[in-house]
């Protein structure tokens, strides 16, 4: 052995100035949480638990019936609209996910800017807001395209579920998209939900923006169960640096 190894106290003093040396060269730059299945995830009704800001918030904004019928509804086409089964399905993957069963007859604009609230209580507390994710399907996409105009973040992350089209709302308050924005629809769906390309093409906020066009078949149905086809993406789309 080389005489050098033989005296600990040099041989300690040489492995400290190494590990120095590569935590000096190591990346600094900002590290995102990323949820994780290993990490328990909960569900809340809105942002008044204990914020951890490590963790990764989702925000699920449900379809109208659930306002008529309550949490478990059932239309004649689509079958039952598996709203809990949803939540756990994102509780389970690692996030802290806030939701509730609005009331019949909840306001879009006025419970949007309810949302706005809430988001920004996590940002105030640390949370970075790329560690936040709005989802909305349907009537809950609506609100969370109101959401985002109304938020103007451009690091928030939004999915916006069969919500774009030629709705009335939406040209009473315009909506002008911020953060990163990402579409899902089903190519069958007849609601008159579709596109959101007329509203990337004008909005002024966006940090990145896609859209997903699921080939089921199952028009607006794909909003009632947790499919993989449209739960996958949004995973991936909270998850992006």
């Amino acid at each position: 052995m080389p005489k050098f190894f033989e005296r600990p106290s040099v041989y300690l003093f040489a492995i400290s100035l190494l590990i120095f040396a590569m935590s000096s060269c190591s990346d600094h730059s900002t590290v995102v949480a990323t949820a994780d299945p290993a990490r328990q995830g909960t569900i809340w009704k809105d942002v008044s638990g204990k914020i951890d800001p490590k963790a990764k918030y989702l925000f699920y904004f449900h379809g109208r019936i659930i306002e008529n019928q309550g949490p478990r509804p059932t239309d004649p086409r689509y079958g039952i609209y598996e709203y809990q089964e949803i939540l756990d399905t994102f509780k389970n993957k690692g996030f802290i996910v806030i939701s509730e069963a609005r009331p019949q007859g909840t306001d879009n604009v006025a419970y949007a800017h309810k949302m706005v609230d809430q988001i920004n209580i996590l940002i105030k507390a640390g949370v970075p807001p790329q560690n936040i994710t709005v989802v909305g399907a349907s009537k809950g996409g609506g609100i969370a395209i109101f959401t985002s105009t109304f938020l103007k973040n451009r690091d928030v992350n939004f999915v916006i579920m069969a919500a774009c089209g030629d709705y009335d709302d939406y040209k009473t308050t315009v909506p002008d998209f911020w953060g990163n924005i990402l579409s899902i629809y089903d190519y069958k769906d007849d609601t008159g939900a579709g596109t959101c390309q007329k509203f990337f093409d004008h909005s002024t906020g966006i940090t990145r923006h896609d859209e997903i066009v699921v080939k089921l078949g199952l028009g607006h149905g794909i909003l009632y169960k947790p499919l993989k086809e449209w739960v996958d993406p949004v995973v991936e789309w909270a998850n992006k640096p």
